[in-house]
């Protein structure tokens, strides 16, 4: 049982030595890099639009992103 102890001690020691203070990693004036549009998620934000906007007007019952309109597309 003493074998078993030591790697557990060890491993509730790095756990709990994250717990220490945390600080931010991204400092206020480097957050400017972050809101580059390289870093978004959409290679091409007009065309994704478009999209989520005719995915919208078809399923009229679904939305949910804040869409407005029926399902026949004609808003």
């Amino acid at each position: 049982m003493h074998g078993h102890l030591k790697p557990a001690l060890l491993i509730a020691a790095l756990l709990l030595g994250g717990c220490g203070q945390v600080e931010p990693w991204v400092k206020p004036y480097e957050r400017a890099q972050l809101a580059d549009r390289i870093m978004a998620w959409d290679r091409d934000p007009v065309s994704s639009s478009y999209m989520r906007h005719v995915h919208e007007s078809r399923e009229g019952a679904r939305g949910a992103a804040g869409g407005a309109g029926g399902g026949c597309g004609c808003n």
